[in-house]
């Protein structure tokens, strides 16, 4: 006769798998995700004990790059690497590609073999490119860089930038390769400056070519969270909904007791039970972000327009350990910026632009220029840019610092710009406005 009953191993198995504590993620960009495999591989979670909540209908966050070739392709920002991101290089030794051949960490660096990014065009100026450009310090400006790095940072106390340089500092090719390479502005914080100097220091010997030590590329763009999602995604869920934290106080520490999903106006409720982990991942650069068209310009929101600043103004609420959401929400008019991305069904373009750097698609990275009202720099990568963009398609992308100020070309705000009008600046500054017209009816754009 069978015996029926459930052995003490499944039993025990079982059991555990009740009592094991779960996950649960706020935000589904790459920290998430990220977050999820690292439980998993790491922290011996079950994946099924694991949710990631997300109020659009997308994962990958800043790193959401899509699309398609008959209605454009989007990146909302774009991405650097370098070899001393040893935590990236970790997590990615432990994922496969989506074809399974090779780790994420060996294809980079393979591929990397094969396009080394080594720029000939680093700026350009009214229509010249400019190989190797000196940095065009001033011994006081060195002087003061070389202190920066070693002051302590609590002497730099709420000091900018622009309050340690003169205004000759914001004229040399040093800072327009700078700012452009980490979107940097005149009014950002000394430490933040500061860190980053520490932090890249090692880049600075090929910074004007852009070979600097370990500078890495990838192959393709919105593959990295398609490839940590699906190392980790066997059964971790996935609620694709507006979220808010029922929270707390117990003993000096806030202790979130439920999360509230809003569905089409109904609500669910998730209980956190003792010994359960919420993480919140707040502040994405790309939160209240809007897309505009070739004839549209994007539409400015506010910070109540995406859940995650409101979300975190609520857990900081005094609570200065949670840090302060205003300081990264409350100037929207000062810190906004306009990226752009460019569908090219013609590959006059990318020759045009082949011929005025010297670098082939890929090997050039970022080509600012910095006679440009508005600051704008442009990238152009390796085609296919996405896994299935086919080969007569090309796409671009590329962004500006100083969006409320006018076009060279194109008098009007960058930030008022339709695709259209951000194009017409692009041809102009690179030097081809004459050419314009024959491009028009073969370039969709998505201002984002």
């Amino acid at each position: 006769m069978a015996d029926h009953r459930p052995s003490t191993r499944a039993t025990a198995i079982s059991r555990s798998a009740r009592s094991a504590p779960k996950a649960y993620l706020v935000g589904g960009g790459i920290a998430s995700l990220a977050a999820a495999a690292f439980l998993i591989r790491d922290g011996d979670i079950f994946d099924h004990n694991i949710t990631i909540f997300e109020e659009f209908d997308s994962l990958g966050g800043s790193l959401d790059g899509a699309g398609s070739p008959d209605a454009g392709y989007v990146l909302r920002g774009g991405r650097m690497i370098e070899c001393k991101y040893l935590c990236t290089y970790d997590l990615f030794a432990s994922i496969p590609t989506l074809d399974e051949r090779k780790t994420v960490t060996q294809e980079i660096f393979d591929w990397n073999e094969t396009m080394k990014t080594s720029s000939k065009s680093r700026l350009l100026r009214d229509g010249q490119r400019q190989t190797a450009p000196e940095f065009g310090l001033s011994e006081k400006h060195i002087l003061t860089i070389e202190r920066l790095a070693l002051e302590p940072e609590r002497m730099l106390g709420r000091s900018s930038i622009a309050d340690l340089f003169d205004a000759a500092f914001f004229k040399t090719n040093f800072w327009f390769m700078w700012c452009t390479t980490f979107a940097f502005q005149p009014w950002h914080s000394a430490v933040e400056f500061k860190r980053y100097l520490v932090r890249f220091a090692h880049m600075v010997g090929g910074f004007n070519r852009l070979h600097a030590d370990g500078l890495q590329s990838v192959r393709f763009d919105g593959a990295a969270p398609a490839q940590v999602a699906r190392s980790a995604w066997r059964d971790v869920r996935t609620e694709y909904a507006g979220h808010r934290l029922d929270c707390r106080e117990a003993d000096g520490t806030k202790i979130v007791m439920r999360i509230i999903l809003d569905r089409a106006g109904h609500a669910d409720e998730i209980t956190v039970d003792s010994g359960d982990f919420v993480l919140v991942t707040l502040g994405s650069m790309t939160e209240a972000s809007s897309l505009g068209t070739m004839d549209t310009a994007p539409t400015l929101k506010s910070k109540t327009d995406g859940g995650a600043w409101t979300l975190w103004e609520k857990i900081a609420t005094r609570r200065p350990e949670f840090g302060c959401p205003s300081v990264f929400a409350d100037h929207i008019d000062e810190s906004k910026w306009v990226s752009f991305t460019l569908t090219l069904r013609d590959p006059t373009f990318l020759r045009l632009v082949g011929d005025l750097t010297g670098n082939v698609p890929g090997e050039g990275g970022l080509i600012t220029f910095p006679e440009s009202g508005w600051l704008a720099s442009i990238v152009i990568p390796h085609q296919p840019h996405f896994i299935g963009q086919p080969e007569n398609i090309g796409v671009f992308w590329g962004y500006g610092l100083h969006v409320d100020k006018l076009g060279n070309f194109v008098r009007k705000l960058m930030s008022a710009c339709t695709g259209r009008e951000i194009m017409t600046e692009v041809l102009g500054i690179c030097g081809s406005r004459r050419k314009r017209q024959r491009f028009w009816k073969r370039l969709p754009a998505s201002p984002a």
